[in-house]
């Protein structure tokens, strides 16, 4: 049910392009290291509680590495206690003033968020290089449509992918020019086309791992389709080693659409994949507020598993029979539920969710114990 055989499904496999491997902290990426998802705090840097708490609440979703903007000394000396803080490895947001980049460094930040070419000149870059091979830090160099250069707008006349790569390779070059290779690079834009293409141009071009985003996607509706379809296109062509999406939402959430993202395409299967119908007049239940509810209480399982929740008999035994829990709405309020594919007994309308919140949680310690026993003690992803 959770799991797929490649051999027998080929339309579903993915041939992830293959990129060198940097560490950000601990964490791996690129290189055949799973995709990685990523968010950014929105509180003062500065205010290191209000910052701690944020990232608690990304940690407790799965956030994989975390971004903090350091835009002055305040935020840099408050980064010390952030980072101890923290249990993933945080990113420092840096633009224009190069101190802040040592600061950072220096404060423990494990990946440094740069465009080379807005630090200033090349002692200053290579101040910052310093910086970073000392205290261990990888470098992400961020090239964003609505911040290209000015002679690269002059050149081309508007941001299109070839100014993007062009400026990517520029602040590559830099970076390699003093012997450092422990980079990432993004090349973001709000327009999906142009992102989606200069990361494709870019992708033939360097060898380095990629940050994907589609920069000021929108709220959490709008943004959340943007991101998918941009993001989306990407993995599907094996683009792609770490991810954010940018909404206009809260951090947490742009980490939970990052997931759905990954699980749609079967790239990350953390957490219980929720198979439900748009509901109609034959539905047995209320399939919208059952899906709102069990979605919101089994936040919790870490565990890849998947469930469906249909309202009729037309497509759920269908549905059913494909995952490891599965609930059909059913008449005079008695909905059939059925476990790792088979018919297993009857439930009410009184305690139906409690009751599959229940049997969600026992296949997920089920499932933790077979890979447990397996050798594999790391269940959830």
């Amino acid at each position: 049910m959770s799991d797929h055989n490649p051999g027998l499904r080929p339309w579903r496999d993915i041939a992830r392009r293959q990129s060198r491997q940097i560490m950000v902290g601990n964490v791996p990426v690129g290189g055949g290291a799973p995709v990685t998802v990523q968010t950014m705090t929105n509180t003062p840097t500065f205010d290191a509680k209000a910052t701690i708490d944020q990232i608690r609440r990304c940690e407790e979703v799965g956030v994989d590495i975390i971004r903090v903007s350091c835009p002055d000394e305040e935020s840099t000396a408050a980064l010390k206690q952030i980072v101890r803080a923290a249990r993933v490895p945080i990113v420092a947001d840096i633009h224009f003033h190069y101190k802040r980049a040592l600061e950072a460094a220096d404060a423990g930040a494990a990946c440094l968020r740069i465009n080379p070419g807005n630090i200033g000149s090349e002692a200053r870059v290579k101040e910052v290089v310093d910086a970073a091979k000392a205290n261990g830090c990888s470098i992400r160099i961020g090239v964003n449509a609505g911040s290209l250069e000015k002679d690269l707008l002059e050149k081309y006349g508007e941001p299109c992918p070839e100014a993007l790569v062009e400026s990517a390779l520029d602040h590559i070059k830099l970076l390699q020019d003093q012997d450092f290779h422990d980079y990432k690079v993004a090349v973001k834009a709000s327009d999906v086309f142009l992102a989606v293409a200069a990361y494709m141009q870019l992708a033939e071009a360097v060898d380095c791992p990629l940050h994907l985003g589609i920069t000021e996607a929108g709220g959490l509706i709008g943004g959340t389709v943007k991101s998918a379809i941009g993001i989306g296109n990407l993995l599907w062509a094996g683009i792609g080693d770490t991810i954010r999406v940018s909404l206009s939402a809260e951090p947490e959430e742009e980490v939970r659409v990052g997931y759905e993202i990954l699980k749609s395409l079967g790239i990350r299967t953390r957490g219980v994949k929720v198979i439900s119908c748009p509901s109609c007049a034959r539905q047995g239940f209320d399939v919208i507020r059952t899906v709102q509810a069990l979605e919101e209480r089994l936040q919790h399982i870490h565990t890849p598993l998947s469930l469906s929740v249909l309202g009729c008999v037309v497509n759920g035994p269908g549905e059913a029979r494909e995952t490891d829990i599965g609930l059909t709405g059913g008449g005079a309020g008695k909905h059939m539920v059925y476990l790792s594919g088979v018919t297993d007994h009857i439930v009410q309308d009184e305690g139906m969710i409690d009751h599959i919140v229940k049997l969600v949680e026992a296949k997920a310690a089920e499932i933790e114990a077979d890979m447990t026993d397996a050798g594999h003690p790391e269940a959830a992803e």
